[in-house]
């Protein structure tokens, strides 16, 4: 099996860049299996088609306008997730619909993929995420994880040792 977590987002545009953010803590407070890749997709779209081919599951961290309340989790799946990013909240998502229709036109759709949003509460300009959705990293991770281990990956969590 293949696995592969993709953060998506713009680093420089607050809340946007949360897919990246909550990527770099799996990265590096977890230990994955080899089958498991972890991905900063950035804001690249359609540069991401390789990575989905020859790949049996894809799970996609990103901010997403699920027009809930800034902070608010969910999860897409399947064939809903190109029509739910038609709304295209950030510059990032203009190529991402376009990548997954892509894909599906290359036969290299994986047999499952997952969409976990958070609703952003700013997209305004700075290298910050805002504290409300800071305040919500964690609970956003363990639908991550959770989602992972419905998939049969048990990522083990890494020990800090002091010097």
């Amino acid at each position: 099996m293949k696995i592969t977590v993709l953060g998506i987002g713009n680093l420089l545009l607050s809340d946007d860049g949360v897919g990246v953010h909550a990527l770099n803590r799996l990265k590096n407070d977890y230990e994955f299996p080899e089958y498991v890749r972890l991905i900063d997709g950035g804001t690249k779209g359609l540069d991401l088609l390789p990575l989905f081919e020859k790949q049996d599951k894809v799970l996609i961290i990103d901010a997403a306008n699920f027009k809930k309340e800034p902070g608010t989790i969910d999860i897409v799946e399947g064939d809903k997730i190109p029509a739910f990013l038609s709304s295209k909240l950030s510059v990032h998502q203009i190529g991402l619909p376009d990548m997954l229709f892509a894909a599906r036109l290359m036969e290299i759709t994986p047999a499952e993929m997952c969409l976990i949003g958070i609703q952003p509460r700013s997209m305004e300009t700075s290298i910050e995420l805002t504290e409300e959705i800071k305040n919500r990293l964690e609970p956003l991770l363990s639908r991550v994880l959770q989602k992972l281990e419905e998939w049969g990956v048990s990522p083990v969590r890494r020990t800090l040792t002091t010097p």
